[in-house]
């Protein structure tokens, strides 16, 4: 997928109604009137909402008799996930290596460091 689709994809998610509309047509595909049905918006703003989730090729719509349902289209989460899962095993590995790190410079420091009472003799630390 390249950068400009992938950035369309973000855009188009950026948006708040738009990832509402995602969600319901993961339920099933639904014409615009449909989805437009819980929006305090006009139908015409939906149809724009959808618009752009056709432009980054999230939603299509298809001619069904006098019907133009939109349908999602899940493969581009597929695509997207990829280049999410790619930069999630990168962080992930300097994760696992800050672990390292920090595991080795913890079995570096001696037991009695780790109650240290900072040169208090513990003999006087009781008295005061």
């Amino acid at each position: 997928m390249s950068e400009d689709r992938l950035s369309l994809v973000f855009a188009a998610l950026a948006d708040p109604t738009r990832r509402d509309i995602v969600t319901r047509l993961t339920d099933g595909d639904a014409t615009v009137n449909q989805l437009a049905a819980p929006y305090d918006i006009s139908v015409q703003a939906v149809s724009r909402h959808i618009k752009v989730l056709e432009d980054a090729g999230l939603v299509s719509r298809s001619q069904d008799a006098q019907r133009r349902p939109c349908h999602l289209e899940a493969e581009v989460f597929d695509l997207v996930s990829r280049w999410l899962d790619r930069y999630r095993q990168r962080a992930e590995e300097r994760f696992s290596r800050l672990d390292a790190v920090l595991a080795a410079l913890d079995d570096d420091q001696p037991t009695t460091d780790r109650h240290s009472t900072h040169g208090i003799d513990p003999e006087q630390q009781g008295a005061a």
